[in-house]
């Protein structure tokens, strides 16, 4: 068990918080569209936050970001503060958002490209991505290490041969946005933190058509490829059982 244990009711907290944040990605999902702005879409999302009773967690002290959820173009693999920029079709985007429902909190990405079918790099970088982060999460059989999570991870984005974002981890979650422990998509099976019934953990797979080094912009959150490739994230908070792993950050 890592961190205080949760309480059945707790749980169900992250349960139900999990359907929210993804009901705010069903409805954005509509929303990208060439001709929006990020900051549209990021009010669109601080809204419908608020209307479906829930916090926007980058917005609290605890994290003090300046806007509801990240918005990363591009070369942008996480972090990217909503700017006027306005989307353009082609352009591929990753939306990572955090909420928090009575008291806890649940972690939730997803890349997508604007305006249609993306091109031939674009959906191999897409698609593969996606697929190490159900790799990952079918790699829970129950109590895993994380080194087992890690593992699966990278041998997908590995055989993609896609950049492996290893500087930029994943994370336990629930009372805290980010508690112990970190969750690399890297890793070798058999090692790593213990993981057992009760502990929930976000999953998330960053990679590039590029290589896997990063950089800090100006702003001193956006996070982009050093050598401008293009990037993808995909991310679920999911819930160690007895015998695997339930998705709490799905409809």
């Amino acid at each position: 068990m890592i961190g205080p244990q949760k309480t059945p009711e707790e749980i169900q907290a992250m349960r139900d918080g999990g359907k929210i944040l993804a009901t705010v990605f069903d409805g954005l999902k509509k929303q990208i569209v060439p001709g929006v702005s990020e900051k549209e879409l990021d009010a669109w999302v601080d809204k419908e936050i608020m209307r479906l009773g829930a916090i926007a967690t980058y917005k609290t002290p605890e994290v003090e970001f300046p806007a509801a959820i990240c918005i990363s173009t591009n070369e942008q693999i996480v972090h990217g503060i909503p700017t006027d920029y306005i989307l353009q079709k082609g352009d591929i985007v990753s939306f990572d958002l955090v909420i928090t429902y009575k008291g806890m909190k649940t972690d939730s990405a997803f890349t997508t490209v604007v305006g249609g079918e993306p091109n031939g790099a674009q959906k191999h970088l897409i698609n593969a991505t996606e697929r190490s982060l159900y790799a990952g999460i079918d790699a829970i059989k129950g109590p895993v290490r994380t080194g087992d999570i890690g593992a699966a991870v990278e041998k997908v984005l590995k055989e993609a041969k896609l950049g492996v974002i290893r500087e930029l981890v994943g994370h336990g979650v629930g009372h805290e946005m980010h508690q112990a422990p970190e969750v690399p998509n890297y890793g070798k099976k058999g090692t790593g933190t213990f993981l057992t019934p009760g502990d929930t953990i976000a999953i998330e797979p960053m990679a590039t058509l590029g290589g896997e080094r990063i950089k800090q912009e100006d702003d001193g959150w956006t996070i982009s490829t050093r050598d401008g490739s293009l990037a993808a994230h995909f991310e679920h908070t999911v819930l160690i059982t007895e015998d695997g792993a339930e998705i709490l950050t799905q409809l």
